[in-house]
């Protein structure tokens, strides 16, 4: 059976992202190996690459090359077109200009946030209007558009490695131009735990991707007969950082389902200016996981 309002301190913890607390014994013990530094210097070919300790960090670098002054206007777009943003990004761009979300005269930057791990649809037509680029790879690590471009039409690309693998810390920025960025606040052992923890996990990586898909199709299934449905279309290419679901009119306060889930140890949250929500579906889930929050939400439905 699973328990419905655990006593607060007997809560599980299952994150958006794969880290459990077990990984920071894990993490620690893994032996040195730069074997990941192979794999992005392939990856990313000769372009300037760095690691950083977050995403956000790798935001602010690639933000800095601009010399944008206050006055200045980044333009974010997003996959959903939604007016939905992580303060993640816009936090990081306050701290050096204006952000709006529709491309103006006083667009200096464009930020595209490749969303919940499914690439912008339009990326060709943005390259033509001849502005500086920076792709949000945040949560779409392994994600491919059709031309199989994505990371490498902007500027900069900046990636948070967490969303993806069972770390504390770990970001990417990577200049497309062979720009110079500024130096990464990282010491060298955070540096080395980076490698460490990412040579392990891309050694594994096919495992990774099969148990993500597994997961997700599970979920999708699941969640379904419950009358919820696929926020955007998966293709082949795509890997979802999280299960995005349309409510369908089924919950009638969202915010009320994030309260109650998060009292039940699950992580969610509202796609805020839609009727939709999302929950976990990495890899270190189980179909029992997925059970418990399909029970959960089932609950909440019919009490």
């Amino acid at each position: 059976m699973f328990v419905v309002n655990p006593n607060e301190f007997l809560l599980p913890l299952f994150g958006i992202t794969p880290f459990r607390t077990e990984y920071v014994a894990i993490n620690h013990l893994l032996p040195e190996n730069n074997e990941a530094q192979h794999y992005f210097d392939n990856r990313f070919g000769n372009t300037n690459w760095h690691y950083t300790y977050n995403g956000r960090e790798a935001i602010k670098l690639a933000l800095e090359t601009y010399k944008l002054d206050k006055n200045d206007v980044v333009t974010i777009l997003t996959t959903s077109e939604n007016f939905y943003i992580s303060s993640c990004v816009t936090l990081e761009i306050e701290a050096v200009c204006k952000w709006n979300r529709a491309i103006t005269p006083e667009t200096k930057v464009i930020f595209v946030n490749h969303e919940f791990g499914y690439p912008y649809p339009n990326m060709e037509k943005l390259v033509a209007l001849g502005l500086p680029i920076i792709e949000d790879c945040c949560t779409t690590f392994f994600s491919q558009d059709q031309n199989g471009k994505i990371g490498k039409y902007g500027d900069f690309t900046v990636y948070s490695l967490p969303k993806f693998f069972p770390m504390q810390i770990g970001g990417i920025v990577v200049s497309n131009k062979g720009v110079n960025l500024n130096l990464s606040i990282l010491n060298a052992e955070q540096k080395q735990y980076i490698q460490n923890v990412m040579s392990y996990n891309l050694a594994k990586q096919d495992e990774i991707l099969a148990k993500r898909k597994e997961n997700f199709e599970y979920g999708l299934q699941l969640f379904s007969k419950l009358g919820f449905s696929e926020r955007f279309k998966t293709y082949n290419n795509v890997v979802p950082s999280t299960l995005l679901l349309n409510n369908n009119g089924l919950i009638k306060d969202l915010n009320k389902l994030k309260l109650f889930l998060s009292n039940h140890g699950i992580q969610s949250s509202v796609f805020y200016g839609e009727d939709a929500f999302f929950i976990p579906i990495h890899q270190n889930l189980t179909f029992t996981d997925l059970d418990y929050f399909s029970f959960l939400i089932s609950f909440f439905i019919t009490t």
